[in-house]
């Protein structure tokens, strides 16, 4: 998986390439560390193939950060990527664009 990663003032962009699962969970969970003073966070997943729950597990955690201290966005899903969502719920956990 690539992550692609901007920072402007408070905001932060994530754009996800590939596919987040098991192996590549840890890299996303690695840029929890760039969250700090970040209060709006956008994930494009425009380019994500595939979601496990390992990607899912790191998605809940983020969320719960972005939570205390701002917004989190997901956008671009695709329809493999949204049949996920609404099986497990976070359709409804997440502001998906």
């Amino acid at each position: 998986m690539t992550i692609d990663k901007k920072i402007e003032g408070e905001t932060l962009l994530l754009s996800l390439e590939g596919r987040l699962d098991t192996t590549t969970a840890p890299q996303l969970e690695a840029e929890l560390k760039a969250l700090n003073g970040i209060t709006s966070l956008t994930i494009d997943m425009a380019a994500l193939e595939y979601i496990s729950s390992a990607g899912l597990r790191v998605l809940l955690s983020i969320q719960k950060i972005m939570n205390k201290q701002g917004k989190m966005t997901v956008k671009n899903i695709n329809d493999t990527v949204k049949e996920v969502f609404e099986v497990t719920g976070f359709i409804d956990i997440l502001t998906i664009e």
